[in-house]
């Protein structure tokens, strides 16, 4: 019975281990399209494992260590900590919305993910759109650190451990950005 049981065990942890290995890489895409008359397209395609082992040895001006310092006088005055907290434990909602003949902003929780939609109107009618949709536990992450510094590197691990997902689109009459991530090591 303890040999059956031992084999039962053993292949139990050897399936475990198989769908542990399949799990397919994360890869973090940029594509920002230029739609005036250079008509340039730059794609940035990144393992997530990689920046994970890069983003530590890059000590530039506020990055260190795969932090960014805050050093904004404004930003020394507010508990981001305290407000992630205070909104993680609330239930989903639309928290502010801003609508003018110039702007609309809106700021929302929902499904576990922190939500900002801009809508700008420029003086000639052109409209730009910025589309901001990120896992409440990689925002988590990213205020992990130290008061006035955003942890980066945590961020891209709770990326990493997160499902396919575009993270930031912007939309406008003259270029395109998009960044997501999934599995894919290429852009379609």
């Amino acid at each position: 019975m303890k040999r059956k049981l031992a084999g039962v065990v053993a292949l139990v942890l050897m399936a475990a281990m198989a769908a542990v290995a399949q799990v397919p890489e994360k890869w973090l895409h940029v594509k920002v399209e230029d739609k005036g008359s250079k008509g340039e397209i730059v794609k940035v395609n990144v393992p997530l494992s990689l920046a994970e082992k890069i983003l530590p040895a890059v000590n530039v001006d506020r990055l260190k260590g795969g932090k960014v310092r805050i050093e904004t006088a404004k930003i020394h005055d507010v508990d981001m900590r305290a407000i992630l907290e205070a909104v993680k434990g609330t239930q989903d909602g639309e928290f502010v919305t801003i609508e003018s003949t110039k702007d609309n902003v809106r700021v929302a929780k929902s499904g576990g993910y922190l939500l900002v939609k801009v809508r700008e109107v420029k003086k000639d009618g052109r409209q730009e759109e910025v589309d901001v949709k990120v896992p409440m536990t990689v925002v988590e992450a990213l205020l992990s650190g130290d008061k006035n510094e955003l942890d980066v590197l945590s961020a891209i691990k709770a990326l990493a451990a997160h499902g396919d997902t575009v993270l930031v689109e912007v939309r406008g009459d003259k270029e395109t950005v998009r960044v997501w991530v999934d599995s894919k090591n290429t852009q379609g």
